[in-house]
């Protein structure tokens, strides 16, 4: 079709299969990719706003909103038989939201004839979502007990405490669910005011990957997304900085458990920097596979049952954090020593041409199975929207096939310092041991 054949929309570019609309009375950004290998599509709204947009008394807010846009809008809802939920699982779609850091999305995967149905449903709660305080408080308690299931696994508290500790100002400092006494406390009030500061089609991006008619699907989001206007205000700019971090920082979570956990992490930069791309081949090398470096230096060891990178770039600078999970009667500063170990001996040596060609193979292999499906690709698509320029999914495998070497040693030497570094351990106490 012509990329201007439907009015109320501009072109905007396309890239790899996808093309890109602006719907012109309100901004909503649109990103249409058809797939035609099975009769299903996969609509998602994605929202820049995340616990990034959050501050104290508040945090959580994002993901409580999440739970009660599910409770009922103007059009879906339970007092008319047509429940959000009943509405779609009547024509056998899946459904969900999520909240992270820089963005929250929701999304239905459903038979291509209901795709109407899926774009009418977020069209409607964009604006016009209930948000009860009769539904507050039980989905509140929901959160809650989210929350504590969180609180019993050693892994999510290590790794709430690793960021509460690396991060002092800027809001990755708090966890994506929240502190307990906001998500009991925060008012219904409070959350209608952040719903209608961010909620919004000129800070939202609609995806539909699949089995659709592009012209067809743009007619259908003009007729259920033209009556939002753009808000009326300048959606709010996050612009804490994380101050220069000037010495180590250590955390320690001593609490009933079985095993121990090692977490070191190093301030990275924000996702759609160039060095990227070498971290995501780093975290490669050190982890991935019976011939990555700590597999080699601590699990075939028995030092660790397994070792976890978490390198997923942010909107804002991130994360580097190797976690070892350790086997029993190892010692916590043991592993660690290895971990800095290797960081040094990258700083000092760099990687091998070897060891760089066989990460490159790992992440397209990765990269390939992660976008198998209409969902599936919506979902990575998501995660480079939030960090800021969708066309990072596009471009991905191809800025990873320019890394060097010297890239990898470059990054290693830039930020792999003990001053910017956070460690924290999880040590087990056995019950009743005080």
């Amino acid at each position: 079709m012509a990329k201007n054949r439907v009015n109320g929309f501009e072109f905007v570019c396309s890239s790899e299969g996808i093309d890109e609309y602006k719907m012109t009375s309100n901004d909503l950004t649109i990103l249409l990719m058809e797939d035609h290998s099975a009769p299903v599509a996969t609509f998602m709204v994605t929202y820049h706003v995340g616990s990034r947009n959050e501050a104290t008394g508040h945090t959580g807010a994002t993901h409580l909103l999440e739970h009660l846009m599910f409770k009922g809008s103007r059009n879906f809802n339970k007092e008319t038989g047509t429940a959000i939920w009943t509405e779609l699982q009547n024509i056998g779609a899946q459904i969900n939201a999520t909240t992270w850091n820089d963005r929250t999305n929701y999304f239905e995967v459903v038979p291509s004839e209901h795709l109407e149905k899926a774009i009418a449903i977020e069209a409607d709660r964009m604006r016009f979502a209930f948000l009860k305080d009769e539904d507050r408080q039980p989905e509140m308690t929901v959160v809650r007990n989210e929350y504590e299931r969180g609180e019993n696994s050693p892994f999510d508290v290590l790794d709430k405490n690793i960021w509460a500790t690396a991060y002092q100002a800027h809001p990755y400092h708090h966890s994506t669910i929240g502190w307990r006494s906001d998500i009991e406390n925060v008012s219904t009030k409070r959350l209608q005011e952040f719903y209608n500061t961010y909620y919004w089609p000129n800070n939202a991006t609609a995806t539909i990957i699949g089995d659709f008619d592009k012209e067809q699907a743009l007619v259908l989001i003009k007729k259920y997304f033209e009556e939002h206007s753009a808000s009326d205000h300048k959606v709010p700019d996050m612009y804490t900085e994380e101050p220069k971090q000037e010495g180590p920082r250590r955390t320690v979570v001593s609490r009933a458990g079985q095993a121990g956990v090692v977490g070191i992490g190093h301030k990275t930069p924000e996702g759609l920097s160039e060095e990227t791309y070498a971290f995501q081949l780093l975290s490669k090398i050190l982890s991935e596979g019976k011939t990555s470096r700590f597999n080699k230096s601590i699990i075939d060891k028995g030092l660790a049952t397994s070792i976890f990178m978490y390198d997923f770039p942010f909107r804002d600078n991130g994360m580097f954090i190797t976690y070892a999970f350790l086997t029993p009667n190892t010692e916590h500063k043991t592993v660690e020593n290895i971990i800095l170990g290797e960081y040094k001996s990258i700083i000092e040596d760099g990687v091998s041409e070897e060891e760089l060609s066989r990460a490159k193979a790992q992440t397209r292999a990765t990269v390939a199975f992660s976008r198998d499906g209409s969902y599936a690709a919506a979902s990575a698509l998501n995660e480079a929207i939030a960090i800021g320029k969708w066309t990072f999914y596009t471009t991905f495998v191809d800025r990873i096939e320019n890394v060097s070497t010297d890239d990898i040693k470059e990054i290693a030497n830039k930020y792999l310092v003990s001053d910017q570094s956070t460690t924290g351990w999880f040590v087990p106490q056995k019950e009743g041991v005080e």
